[in-house]
């Protein structure tokens, strides 16, 4: 699995930080994403994916 962001699309929301922070998390002046593990382990793959699926931005890609 290999993840993406797109910091320009990124609004903030935090919804990726919730679902794995294992992978996202935030920067601390706008609240914009950071990718910690662009490739993370199977076990993470799921929320990976419902990270992606529920970020109101589009802001993350996954492929498998």
């Amino acid at each position: 699995m290999k993840v993406t962001v797109d910091q320009e699309k990124c609004i903030g929301s935090g919804q990726c930080v919730l679902a794995v922070a294992e992978v996202f998390d935030q920067r601390d002046e706008d609240g914009i994403v950071v990718l910690l593990n662009a490739e993370p382990s199977a076990e993470l793959a799921d929320r990976v994916r419902e990270a992606a699926a529920i970020c109101p931005a589009l802001a993350i890609g996954v492929e498998d």
